[in-house]
């Protein structure tokens, strides 16, 4: 078997969404599992260290820890807990990629333990770059690690440069596309109202709770937008997004020429999981053929920025940089939760995320900004956020 896909992946997230498909990919092409992480899901977890046999597993959960390591007593699988055992799954020995798939901020310090043990990382978790771009691509540069995109927009912009001219110096401009999730054509009034449950319903993708109410805010659109200016180094201003209902269009990108190439497939995660996990190399995939006769029309919308704001504090967050990124990021983790609670509206969340940019923060644009910065702040933000919400 080709050594490209023999592999052995530390899969951070493992039970949620992109982590069972990467593992349902892995498991088709041949590679190996050494550590599986998640934050409370214990059958799940335990279903996976039985099936995949990995030499480490963690629960950041500490509770859902002590009864993980009872249930796989009878295993060689040492199980771990807390943010410290996932930094220990990301920087593991004997590793060649750590997926790093876990939901927000708490991403931040297991991708930098990853890049500090010298492993490549495939990278689902956006908030990674949201807060910490420079800080991690540096640390990534210094030590020679590759960063590969996950997220299916991402993952197309980086196979349409995969001919660009060496430093990408033809390139003109970035496309991303956007479903408009669940309330595309919708107006604030119309939004008053909405409820959970409403903005769980994505019409294209199958994906977890919180990445799914970013696309109904379209604040993952936002984030998008700051994590492609540090994956690409290429300004925001030079960064596009454009509404694409079928999501078959995963992103494009626009040479100096005006000519422009797309990256196209059925919307379904399992190709660019695997593309990262593979890359250079490409290998048969169990994803079903584009047919674009089946799809009839393929439809392109600009965004209304006056419904959906949360694009819009991203976009100043990152022309202002800093610890702005970081503020909107934290803003929006928490406006999330607050809005899966039920302790605040639909439109509340873009709201509080917009505010944070009235606020002054630490360390302006092009200043040198630390993990303790990035944590400061992230704390600060969530605290002003939930009392903003009372």
């Amino acid at each position: 078997m080709d050594t490209q896909n023999t592999k052995r992946l530390s899969i951070l997230g493992s039970t949620g969404s992109i982590g069972t498909q990467a593992l349902d990919v892995m498991e088709k092409i041949g590679c190996t599992v050494t550590a599986l992480t998640a934050h409370s899901n214990i059958k799940t977890l335990e279903e996976q260290a039985r099936r995949y046999c990995p030499r480490l597993v963690v629960m950041t959960d500490e509770k859902a820890a002590a009864e993980l390591r009872i249930r796989l007593a009878d295993t060689p699988v040492k199980v771990s807990a807390g943010l410290d055992g996932l930094c220990e799954a990301a920087s593991l020995g004997n590793t060649d990629l750590v997926l790093n798939a876990v939901v927000g901020m708490v991403g931040l310090r297991p991708t930098l333990a990853a890049i500090e043990a010298g492993r490549d990382i495939a990278l689902a978790n956006k908030e990674t770059l949201v807060a910490g771009g420079a800080l991690v691509m540096e640390a990534a540069a210094k030590r020679g690690v590759k960063i590969l995109p996950v997220d299916s927009e991402h993952s197309a912009i980086f196979q349409c440069l995969q001919g660009a001219p060496v430093g990408n110096r033809a390139l003109k401009r970035l496309i991303l596309t956007a479903s408009g999730g669940p309330f595309f054509g919708k107006k604030k009034a119309e939004l008053e109202q909405v409820g959970l449950q409403d903005a769980l319903q994505h019409p294209n993708w199958n994906m977890g709770a919180k990445i799914t109410i970013d696309s109904a805010t379209m604040m993952n659109k936002g984030l998008e937008l700051i994590e492609a200016r540090w994956l690409f180094d290429v300004p925001p201003e030079n960064i596009d997004i454009v509404i694409h209902r079928e999501s078959v269009v995963h992103s494009l990108v626009e040479y100096d020429d005006n000519s422009v190439i797309a990256q196209l497939g059925v919307p379904d995660m399992r190709i660019p999981i695997q593309y990262a996990i593979t890359w250079p190399e490409r290998v048969p995939s169990p994803v079903r053929t584009l047919d674009l006769t089946e799809w009839g029309k393929l439809t392109f919308y600009p965004p209304d920025y006056d419904t959906f704001v949360c694009i819009n504090a991203c976009r100043a967050a990152i022309f202002r940089g800093g610890l702005y990124p970081t503020a909107v990021n934290a803003a929006n983790e928490q406006a999330v939760d607050l809005f899966r609670k039920g302790k605040i509206g639909f439109l509340d969340i873009g709201r509080l995320v917009c505010s944070v940019m009235d606020r002054s923060l630490p360390k302006s644009k092009g200043e040198s900004v630390t993990l303790e910065d990035i944590l400061a702040v992230d704390a600060e933000i969530r605290r002003i956020i939930l009392e903003a919400a009372q």
